[in-house]
């Protein structure tokens, strides 16, 4: 070790093992002795200069010492040997440990301590010249520099020199046993097309592969490669930038096989030497893996301690951004409450609810202004589920969980199958338990918006406190009929998917079509009421006019008083309506429209966002699209109609068993029953939250009357129970005014900030915003995936799109639509911009309504099956695919595309379709 180093011992022990290493000699650190001892008569004394200029002197001189003599015979003949008389090799200088040289590089101690220079493609004619300079570079100026950062005489420095067959390789790779950011069990492998130079220099384009040593799931970044580095040209001698082939610039470096191969060679690496590594190699045009080098992993972290994992990946459908204290404080309410009593109604006991009692107010976050679910704890309130074990899968999926963030694999069959009689007996008075919430809450919202109820601005500020305790207690014991509802509903889901695929051989492309029909829900309800206040409003020309010139007027600006003119145009048209310009059945009707559906808006869960029961003029922009498209409630029953008639027409062709196909007619009544009930669950959850946010508001109102806030909306930065404590006595700080100033600048910063991931891991035992300085992605952080439109991001799009520019999701409503895309980050723009377009959007709630229902198809990155956008598609009977990674990233606003609900597709097309 101490005459030829670490990296050529390493070398040597690893070919000696039977690793692919291409054959190697090596020239051991004494004939580096000789030759600076030849050479010291021409150098000053050391301790007579300074260090660095007695290096640099040095490196002078041995670049011109060229071996002789018999050493040059020997080392030609060695060539001759080991690489071939024709042959090219790979020429790398090693420091080796010894007295005052520190470690030595390689080592396990400092693995980049010699900073050392290497040459490819040298041949036998170069390759004494080549010694030489290897031997000069030990004393080279970087060499020099981190020596004596090290602390380490820079002067005591030894080199050995290794000479390696070089490989004709067409790709190259480092790859490492262990993600270098943070230390964790993932390999991660960076390849380019050419030689390693391009990889190590940062020189070529690079694709990074990341490998789950436990599953051997691969997850590639993927971008167009356009330089590589090649061969030197003739008569020349250093490695050359050149371009990729354009066949090879869109497609990945490695196919997953070949990643999980070179993963697999890493692995093996690491458990021949004991630790983690960073090995380099290359692949020939034959598909040889070659390995040429192996260290261990610079820097490795130690193995993480213990981390809390977060996640927002399905909660942004319903708190999509920033959101304030009284927005995020209703939230922790509710899903504590409702949890708590879905794990009661599921036969939890007691004591495990005990247990468990401190999670359930952490469930979950707000994190940088963001609300977030905290992962550990969902996982292990879940887990006190034993039939959770059989949706775990997709419902990790759904919260977009992956890889260290999945909990271990829990095979409890015995538990679960033992646990089933009581699911079944517990189910069984699901459907009644379900009616009764619904019941109670419609006679509810008679007393509250009924015709014949007391305005909630006339009652006080405790009568509205009073109000808003009795309904979230009724919450606490009802709304767990819900979760139920969905936890059911996945398992039902599960069994009809797998009947389907087992019986009629076709996948879950068949099911969107077949969920269409049966009875209608609450949120379809409202969408036809909305409807048909258009058609309505359709029939009076002068209204017909006055909505489309304001439409088009509020659509037409992007901001400023472009846009302010078209929502003013807006309001008088609605001042009409109410006012009864347009007569007094139109007047009634919209009335009765807001009394009903008031609470459904854009984000209408956050209690700091105005739905139409605050903001009435906007149901004028709901309509207004409607009357455009001439949309009518009979075209919209009919086009349902349609589309589940072709889809049990296709199950008849699929599954010819009259028997089979009956019991897959019943499983699928079942489901359209359970997407039903969940429907209506959001619709009274959007009044639930509504009803939260007015009397909120107006107790707000109060609070600024009494010159306890210096505007009624400074209530959105404090919590529901500082707004309550306030009037019952209870409130800890007074100084409302100054504590709604501090939050609503921090809500500012935390709107300028990047958000965090959607997928994190903190440091356990930190206050949470200290441990959001040490944050990382967890698991496989979508990378690519949340890229955003611009410069930039098309290079990733162009990079992500596959060979023929498609996307692929899972379609959640059938048809084929072309059409120009519309990306859509912030949902607050008028519903005449999405008209004819095909709405691209991360996520939906049912506040997007307008935007969805003006557009003629649905593209979303996250969602299943069950989602709003995936119902509300069938529903509208527009096209619809959800769980389209990166989508908008990948889609350019305003590209032509072509989307296929039913196989979940959408192509991006280079020029518009032909009529």
């Amino acid at each position: 070790m101490d005459e030829i180093g670490h990296k050529f011992a390493r070398l040597k022990s690893l070919r000696a093992a039977g690793f692919p290493v291409p054959d190697l000699f090596c020239l051991p650190a004494a004939e580096f002795d000789r030759a600076l001892d030849g050479v010291r008569g021409a150098l000053p004394p050391q301790g007579s200069v300074p260090a660095v200029e007695w290096c640099a002197a040095a490196a002078s001189a041995l670049v011109k010492a060229v071996p002789e003599g018999g050493l040059a015979a020997g080392l030609l003949e060695a060539f001759d040997a080991r690489i071939g008389a024709d042959g090219l090799a790979a020429v790398r200088a090693c420091v080796v440990p010894g007295e005052g040289g520190g470690a030595g590089e390689d080592s396990e101690d400092d693995p980049f301590a010699g900073m050392s220079d290497s040459f490819l493609y040298v041949p036998r004619d170069g390759l004494l010249e080549a010694v030489a300079r290897c031997w000069a570079s030990a004393f080279n100026a970087g060499a020099v520099q981190y020596r004596a950062l090290r602390g380490i005489d820079p002067t005591r420095a030894r080199v050995a020199v290794g000479v390696q067959r070089m490989v004709p390789g067409t790709r190259s790779f480092v790859a490492f046993t262990r993600d270098p950011r943070d230390g964790s069990r993932h390999h991660v492998i960076a390849a380019a097309h050419g030689i390693g130079e391009g990889v190590v220099q940062e020189k070529a384009d690079v694709d990074h592969f990341f490998v789950d040593p436990k599953t051997g799931t691969v997850r590639g970044e993927i971008v167009v490669k356009r330089s590589m580095v090649g061969p030197p040209l003739d008569g020349e001698t250093d490695p050359r930038v050149t371009e990729v082939p354009e066949a090879l610039r869109d497609a990945p470096v490695l196919t997953d096989d070949e990643a999980q191969e070179i993963a697999g060679l890493a692995a093996r690496v690491e458990e021949h030497f004991g630790g983690p590594q960073d090995i380099e190699g290359t692949i020939t045009a034959d598909g040889a893996v070659h390995l040429v080098q192996a260290r261990p992993l610079a820097a490795a972290a130690p193995e993480p301690g213990p981390r809390v994992h977060w996640g927002n990946h399905n909660i942004t459908e319903s708190f999509p951004g920033v959101s304030g204290a009284l927005a995020y404080s209703q939230a922790r309410m509710f899903y504590q409450a409702a949890f708590t009593d879905l794990y009661r109604r599921m036969g939890v006991p007691e004591r495990r609810l005990r247990a468990n009692a401190h999670r359930l107010p952490r469930m979950v976050g707000h994190l940088d202004g963001r609300v977030y679910y905290r992962l550990d704890d969902w996982q292990e309130l879940h887990g006190q589920l034993p039939v959770f074990d059989l949706v775990r899968t997709g419902w990790e999926e759904a919260m977009g969980i992956s890889g260290e963030v999945r909990a271990a694999r829990r095979r409890r069959r015995a538990r679960v199958a033992a646990s089933l009689p009581r699911i079944a007996w517990r189910a069984a008075g699901h459907r009644r338990a379900t009616a009764d919430l619904l019941r109670w809450w419609d006679g509810l919202m008679e007393e509250v918006h009924g015709p014949a109820a007391r305005p909630l601005a006339e009652r006080s500020p405790e009568e509205l406190i009073a109000l808003y305790r009795n309904v979230w207690a009724e919450v606490e014991r009802r709304w767990g009929v819900t979760l139920a509802n969905a936890l059911y509903g996945l398992l039902v889901m599960r069994a009809g998917t797998a009947l389907l695929r087992r019986w009629a051989d076709a996948g879950p492309e068949l099911l969107p079509g077949l969920l269409c029909g049966g009875r209608e829900n609450r949120s379809l309800a409202a969408a036809r009421a909305a409807i048909a206040l258009a058609e309505r409003a359709a029939a009076i020309p002068e209204l017909r006019a006055a909505l489309l010139a304001a439409d088009e007027a509020a659509g037409g600006g992007r901001d400023g008083a472009e846009r302010g003119t078209g929502e003013e145009r807006l309001r008088e048209v609605w001042d009409g309506i109410a006012g009864g310009r347009y007569g007094s059945s139109m007047a009634a009707a919209a009335r009765a429209y807001l009394r009903r559906y008031g609470d459904r808006a854009m984000h209408d869960l956050k209690l700091d966002e105005p739905t139409p029961r605050q903001r009435p003029w906007t149901v004028a922009a709901t309509i207004a699209p409607f009357v455009r498209q001439g949309a009518t409630v009979a075209g919209n029953r009919a086009a349902e109609a349609r589309a589940a008639a072709e889809a049990r027409g296709l199950l008849r062709a699929a599954c010819r068993d009259p028997l089979r196909r009956s019991a897959l007619i019943a499983l699928l009544s079942l489901m359209r029953w359970f997407v039903r009930a969940r429907e209506d669950a959001r619709f009274v959850r959007t009044q639930l939250f509504g009803l939260s946010r007015e009397v909120m508001w107006r107790l707000g109102g109060h609070l600024a009357e009494a010159g306890l806030l210096d505007d009624p909306m400074d209530v959105h930065d404090l919590t529901v129970e500082e707004v309550i404590g306030a009037f019952d006595g209870t409130l800890p700080a007074a100084d409302l005014r100054g504590l709604a100033a501090v939050r609503r600048a921090e809500r500012d910063r935390h709107r300028a900030a990047p958000p965090p991931p959607p997928l994190l891991s903190l440091p356990a035992g930190l206050p949470v915003a200290a441990a959001l300085q040490h944050a990382r992605p967890a698991g496989a952080a979508e990378g690519p995936e949340e890229a955003e439109p611009g410069a930039e991001g098309a290079l990733r799009r162009e990079a992500l799109l596959d060979g023929r520019g498609v996307l692929r999701g899972l379609g959640s409503s059938g048809g084929t639509v072309r059409g120009r895309a519309k990306v859509v980050l912030d949902p607050g723009i008028a519903p005449a911009d999405c008209a004819g377009r095909i709405l691209v959007a991360r996520e939906t709630d049912p506040g997007w309504l307008p935007l969805m229902i003006a557009a003629s198809g649905l593209v979303v990155e996250r969602g299943t099956l069950l989602s709003h956008t995936a119902v509300t598609g069938r529903l509208l009977g527009v096209p619809a695919a959800v769980s389209v990674a990166g989508a908008t990233g990948r889609i350019p606003d305003g590209a032509w595309i072509e989307l296929d609900g039913r196989a979940g597709t959408v192509r991006v097309l280079e020029a518009p379709p032909s009529r």
